[in-house]
């Protein structure tokens, strides 16, 4: 079953299926899948059949809010939720409750969505595998042995698994569209400052970013609609109108220059990745007829984000180190010894690089590039060598952190499988507040391709909308 959101909006205004029964579904299929992949934290059964049951009563009184109105998603457990446990997959905050929903929950539920659950991660979001959490660690739906990518990992799982019909991440490096191609699905990281972060637990001011996941690009741009714009209370949003998403998706993409950043980008790549984003490339060139070879300056510094991490925590770290993941301890100690002169520094050549990244749109729209160098690692190959987790990380990590770095819109979709039948990513990266361009072209790809229709054989049997 590949029932879009745009088709399920439609199903429920002709009142041919209800949010109560297609709420009760995904809640069925959480309980049968959740076991086996470990993506939910919280699964709030009561209260989305609530919400729920008030969309469907709002629909039959013409009362339609739009197309996410009675529809299942997920969150991240680092957004905040009224009464509702917002752990950060963490000892440390596992019986938080937060008195306030985050700013883009309260829009969703303005926008009348349903909220299932909210979904496992790596602790504190300061990994890319989602194997380090109080929770346990999340599997892959198209192969529950290997890891799902972090640190959104639950969220793209139970995305790929339909668990929901999309889901709201973060992405600090890349934890957004790591977790989304190593799941086969759909990942967003818009403009930094599109989207408000305040009520999310921060893993790095400067670079966090909170974007969408889901099936197809259509559905992911639906949710950023929903999210995205000015919050005056956040000092991380900016103040930039926000274009039409769902429109852009009806526009060709000829007229879009296409750039190829093969240094840095293309290097040592899996061989089947390579092939398959090589491939990809070929239908890229055949829909807009220019796609040209051009080289970006990239810095692999890490220093900004370890000294804002370790400042978020240092107080829990001095008095509770007990309570963190031992690795994820590790992690934010190393932010102890940047000095506060290395920070100002580093954070005046972030801002730099910010504004002087616009020049290398000159001569093309958007960039292209595989999401991730390797495939999914196993859990076991992780778990049973901690020395080799963090370059693991390292390394697919590579090609997403860069454009969190210059706060650039970003979008990770399948562009095929290797032989072990593992998803592969394609990253599509366009200039500052052109989310719409990113949308254009990741449209035209998954419409000539067809790679979003499979599905995980974990599904089979599992629907019946």
């Amino acid at each position: 079953m590949h029932t879009t959101i745009l088709e399920l909006s439609d199903l429920m205004r002709r009142r041919s299926i209800s949010p109560v029964e297609l709420t009760r579904e995904c809640l069925a299929r959480i309980e049968k899948l959740n076991p086996a992949l470990n993506v939910f934290v919280t699964v709030t059964a009561e209260s989305a059949m609530a919400q729920a049951r008030a969309a469907e009563e709002e629909i039959q009184q013409g009362e339609w809010r739009g197309p996410l109105h009675g529809i299942p998603i997920g969150l991240k457990d680092v957004i905040d939720t009224a009464g509702i446990r917002t752990t950060a997959a963490s000892a440390l905050f596992k019986d938080r409750v937060p008195a306030e929903d985050a700013e883009i929950v309260r829009r969703l539920k303005v926008a009348g969505a349903v909220v299932i659950g909210k979904q496992n991660l790596h602790e504190f979001a300061y990994g890319c595998s989602s194997v380090i959490s109080y929770f346990g660690e999340v599997r892959n739906p198209w192969d529950v042995s290997r890891i799902a990518g972090g640190s959104s990992g639950g969220s793209a799982a139970a995305v790929a698994a339909r668990l929901g019909y999309g889901a709201i991440g973060t992405d600090t490096a890349g934890s957004v569209r790591l977790p989304a191609a190593f799941s086969g699905v759909v990942g967003v990281k818009p403009t930094y400052g599109r989207v408000s972060t305040r009520g999310v637990i921060p893993l790095s001011w400067s670079l966090d970013h909170v974007g969408t996941i889901a099936a197809t690009v259509s559905d992911a741009a639906i949710l950023l609609q929903a999210i995205a714009g000015y919050d005056p209370k956040d000092i991380t949003s900016a103040n930039v109108p926000v274009t039409d998403y769902v429109a852009a998706l009806r526009e060709n993409p000829k007229p879009l220059r296409v750039g190829v950043p093969r240094s840095f980008f293309f290097e040592d790549l899996d061989p089947e990745i390579a092939a398959g984003v090589n491939q990809a490339l070929s239908v890229i060139q055949k829909l807009t007829g220019n796609v040209r070879e051009v080289t970006l300056p990239v810095s692999t510094d890490r220093a900004l984000q370890n000294a804002e991490s370790y400042a978020y925590h240092a107080e829990f770290v001095a008095n509770t180190p007990e309570l963190y993941q031992p690795e994820t301890l590790r992690r934010i100690r190393t932010g102890a010894s940047v000095s506060v002169a290395d920070y100002i520094h580093r954070r005046r050549e972030l801002d730099e690089s910010r504004r002087t990244i616009s020049s290398v749109f000159e001569n093309v729209d958007l960039f292209v590039t595989p999401t991730t160098p390797i495939p999914p690692p196993t859990i076991a190959e992780l778990e049973d060598n901690p020395d080799v987790l963090r370059p693991r990380e390292i390394v697919m990590l590579r090609n997403t952190r860069p454009f969190n770095v210059w706060g650039l819109p970003a979008i990770s979709i399948p562009c095929g499988f290797d032989a072990e039948g593992l998803p592969i990513g394609l990253q599509i990266v366009g200039p500052h507040w052109r989310e719409d361009w990113v949308f254009r072209l990741a449209q035209a790809y998954e419409q000539a391709t067809g790679w979003h229709k499979r599905m995980p054989k974990i599904l089979e049997q599992s629907f019946s909308v």
